[in-house]
């Protein structure tokens, strides 16, 4: 009755046919429990058991009701249900789709091994040289002479030490945001920051909408916190105004989630312009942004806050980890004001408060010019090593940015994701595909490679070759199906 849309191979994505995938499930209602359950729990089974796979296009409510049986409205609850636990995904007049559960494939991608083993280009971080070397060194040794009974005290006050918060407020000037000491709340890095920021205005059912191709972070968070994660088409600006507009349109938007600045997978950047609309649009349909700028420090020019514009609506969170050192887990969260004590609960339940420690060591940085130090480093570094890649890769670049600490690269037609990513790791390269990063089915793919770390251009233009001269072969054997 329900037909497979036609799926290209391997998870080189290209645009979906609008066809039901062919499901006939067989329900085993337990004692007690109603139906809506019981074709809820053979859902998420059978995507767990691989027999309903990631975009594939589920029955519409009225075909699965008449297969099985059952009312309209039971199909409806349990497809509401699966995808508040994260297991589906609706689009508006396209219909409900099977979606990608990265969680698990992240840490199965993203390698984490010595460089020795492999050369990875799967992990953003921050560049690494002997000026962050050094700089360390002197940090801890200052600290084991000076004073560390601060460091020793109760976990008080949970927003974060007030000498800690008013070099926030020196970091985030520039980065423009200003605003008051108590808005600013110490977390233990971005990541950290991102949750207390949804965990304050979003509830599981809620609507949540971000780029289409996004951090892995925030799709993580959707099956924790059980909120709906929609991604919005995008351009080379990021989040279409149209499209946020048509989905607010839509209704039932609580928030958005958006990294403005160099956009992790795909480096793009959103001008003033955009900034400007996204904030018009938001504050007109009533919906929390959540303003992720990791990466903004890098851009020297100014760049306006979007939620600077949305004094009630906005939160903005940075951190050091990308910037200025890699481990050096510190982020700076700006609430609304209304929400700083709801945040601050949250802190304190999820961590009791920011460490002290790194936080320390982030705010000498930042009183002494080390932090702006530092950062000049990365960038001078991340542009030498985006030169190397343009040179070698040339046309194989679908997006990059002169600071950026990544480039999304075009995955050749005769190749699939998944073959190039194999391949590429018997070269002993380490490189991401498009699946940790898919918050919506209407992308084009690619793959992502990263450029920090302590690597020197030699090997980098080596490995970059070995990569452009893998994407000109032609597949291996068993791989041919993907030639067209």
């Amino acid at each position: 009755m329900f037909r497979q849309a036609e799926r290209p191979s391997g998870n080189r994505l290209s645009p979906i046919v609008e066809k039901a995938v062919e499901w006939h499930p067989v329900l085993t209602k337990q004692k007690g429990a109603t139906k809506h359950a019981a074709l809820t729990e053979r859902i998420i089974a059978d995507i767990d058991a691989g027999l309903l796979k990631p975009m594939d296009r589920m029955p519409t409510h009225r075909d699965l009701a008449c297969e099985l049986g059952i009312s309209v409205q039971t199909v409806s609850l349990s497809y509401k249900e699966a995808e508040r636990l994260g297991y589906l995904s609706g689009e508006v007049g396209r219909g409900t789709f099977v979606r990608s559960r990265v969680t698990e494939q992240a840490g199965r991608l993203m390698l984490d091994r010595s460089p020795t083993e492999v050369v990875d280009l799967s992990i953003v971080r921050g560049v690494y040289l002997d000026a962050h070397e050094a700089a360390s060194r002197q940090a801890l040794a200052a600290l084991a002479e000076g004073d560390t009974s601060p460091f020793m005290r109760p976990c008080r006050p949970i927003a974060g030490l007030d000498r800690h918060r008013e070099s926030a407020h020196l970091w985030l000037g520039p980065l423009g945001v200003e605003t008051s000491v108590e808005r600013v709340l110490i977390t233990n890095g971005a990541a950290h920051a991102l949750f207390l920021a949804l965990a304050c205005v979003v509830r599981a059912g809620d609507l949540v909408l971000t780029e289409n191709l996004t951090d892995h972070g925030v799709i993580g968070l959707a099956n924790v916190l059980g909120f709906s994660l929609k991604g919005l088409p995008t351009d080379e600006e990021g989040i279409r105004p149209d499209a946020f507009e048509a989905a607010c349109r839509a209704g039932g938007v609580r928030a958005l989630v958006l990294i403005p600045t160099l956009n992790n997978p795909t480096s793009h950047v959103a001008g003033p312009e955009r900034r400007h609309a996204i904030a018009e649009i938001a504050q007109r349909h009533s919906v929390f942004v959540v303003e992720d700028e990791v990466y903004k420090p890098l851009i020297p020019g100014p760049l306006p806050a979007i939620t600077a514009m949305l004094p009630d609506f906005g939160f903005f969170l940075t951190s050091f980890t990308k910037t200025v050192l890699t481990g050096l887990r510190v982020g700076y969260l700006v609430v609304p004001p209304q929400y700083s004590i709801r945040a601050a609960s949250i802190l304190r339940v999820t961590s009791w408060s920011g460490t002290y420690l790194p936080a320390e060591i982030a705010t000498r940085w930042v009183e002494d010019g080390t932090a702006q130090r530092l950062l000049a480093v990365q960038r001078a570094e991340a542009t030498a090593r985006q030169r190397i890649v343009a040179e070698t890769l040339g046309s194989h670049v679908a997006s990059s940015h002169p600071l950026s600490l990544c480039a999304w690269l075009k995955v050749p037609a005769h190749w699939t994701e998944d073959s190039l990513v194999r391949s590429l790791a018997d070269r002993r390269i380490a490189v991401t595909p498009s699946d940790p990063f898919v918050a919506g089915p209407s992308h084009g793919g690619g793959i992502r490679i990263c450029l920090g770390g302590r690597m020197s251009h030699e090997l980098l233009a080596r490995t970059l070759a070995t990569v452009r001269q893998t994407f000109e072969q032609l597949p291996p054997v068993f791989d041919i199906g993907a030639i067209g």
